[in-house]
């Protein structure tokens, strides 16, 4: 996997971004911020340790964009092009949603063994994707390893209640991160990005059974 980012700004300005399916390094030489830090914060239900040393994964990924866009207004408009190995995607929106796309790339891709559980959706990674969309595809996901599962002689899920435990432990890890830059942040981008990133694992695990019936109406042509 290997997919960029690029930025560009009213004011002429231009960034990128590159995400491979490789997790993220700090830069040789690099003292990290305390945020950054694993008992900075730490999930509740992180299973790895901490010591002095030791980084918080999502957070060595998230590091290079909060400290390029920390101050940016999440509401001014940019031009963002998001290229993969098949195909390019290309929209005219606001930084907010940019970044959200970008961030929820880079925390499936870190390393971060509860985030890791995306990973197969990053793999397949569709840009600025709407609630609808995300939660199309996470159940879609979901359900497809069930069918392995099955076909392995295991024990299918197929009323999703493993999907619904997925995104609470989704939802801690994304209050935490959000924990984490809360103080890095001079401007809001960031914080809106984390926010908006949390709804969308909240709309799985707190009505997922609405969620379904919006999706069943909308594949029958009704008005949901």
């Amino acid at each position: 996997m290997n997919i960029k980012y690029q930025f560009r700004f009213q004011d002429g300005r231009d960034t990128e971004f590159r995400v491979t399916s490789e997790p993220a390094q700090l830069p040789a030489g690099l003292t990290p911020p305390a945020w950054v830090k694993l008992d900075y914060c730490q999930c509740s239900t992180c299973p790895l340790k901490a010591n002095p040393e030791a980084t918080c994964p999502a957070a060595v990924a998230m590091l290079p964009v909060v400290r390029e866009f920390q101050a940016e207004d999440a509401y001014q408009k940019v031009e963002v092009t998001v290229t993969d190995e098949r195909r390019s995607y290309f929209k005219s929106t606001t930084l907010e949603e940019a970044l959200r796309s970008l961030l929820g790339l880079k925390m499936a891709t870190s390393g971060c063994p509860v985030l890791a559980e995306l990973k197969p959706m990053a793999l397949h990674h569709l840009p600025f994707a709407n609630s609808d969309e995300f939660v199309m595809r996470s159940v879609g996901d979901y359900l497809l390893e069930q069918l392995f599962a099955k076909r392995n002689a295991g024990e299918p899920d197929w009323d999703l209640t493993g999907l619904v435990e997925r995104n609470k432990r989704l939802q801690l890890v994304n209050q935490a991160l959000w924990q984490r830059i809360h103080a890095e942040c001079r401007g809001d981008s960031n914080l809106k990005v984390l926010l908006s990133f949390f709804s969308m694992a909240s709309s799985v695990s707190v009505s997922l059974e609405s969620q379904l019936r919006k999706l069943q109406a909308r594949m029958k042509g009704e008005v949901a």
